[in-house]
């Protein structure tokens, strides 16, 4: 059974997105080294599925002044309308990555510090959706938590939810939608502990 605050996470985002985002782009930008690494492994036409995209700064920004085409995709919609505003000229759609179907692949997928909010059975759902639009060759960049369990964070006094599977199972999710794991960085020192992955679908781009 997933913890009530798996539930909530949309909710305080619809909510209290502007001010997170606000933070958030204040924070530096570490994980640009990542990101670096995904679009080394992606053709340089290759366009970029950024889910639980937030504010679209500095992820998506990054991605598109490296000349990337990106889509991102978040639940929340004053999350979307400032994408619109700040990249107006790439794609920004409202929707539930739990759900998303877009018909249409992509070079790299990108779920940084969204997929970890997803309860675990719904992280587990999530890998046949990352194949599905993945095109072959995909880079596929996300973070999770260092071991399997719950942890509930706060977001300006209320409670936030973070889920994590252990790192085997992991690997076996990945291996079982044709992703082979490029690297693994349990809490990244480098990059504010984070614990992030990188895989690669298999087959040539």
């Amino acid at each position: 059974m997933s913890h009530p605050s798996a539930g909530r996470v949309v909710d305080l985002y619809r909510r209290l997105g502007p001010r997170w985002d606000a933070d958030r782009r204040s924070d530096g930008f570490p994980e640009a080294r990542w990101l670096d690494r995904l679009l080394a492994l992606t053709p340089p036409d290759g366009g970029i599925l950024d889910m639980g995209c937030g504010g679209g700064d500095p992820i998506a920004v990054h991605l598109a002044a490296a000349g990337r085409r990106v889509t991102g995709i978040d639940s929340a919609t004053a999350m979307i309308a400032l994408c619109r505003s700040r990249l107006p000229a790439q794609r920004w759609i409202v929707a539930d990555m739990r759900r998303l179907d877009l018909a249409e692949r992509f070079a790299g997928l990108v779920a940084w510090d969204s997929f970890f909010h997803l309860s675990q059975a719904d992280q587990r759902a999530m890998f046949p959706v990352f194949a599905a639009h993945a095109a072959p060759g995909a880079a596929l960049l996300f973070t999770s938590g260092p071991a399997e369990g719950v942890a509930v964070g706060d977001l300006f006094g209320e409670p936030l939810h973070h889920a994590s599977l252990n790192p085997e199972e992991y690997r076996s999710l990945l291996d079982d939608q044709n992703f082979e794991v490029v690297d693994f960085a349990p809490e990244d020192p480098d990059c504010g502990r984070h614990t992030i992955w990188l895989a690669r679908l298999r087959g040539r781009a």
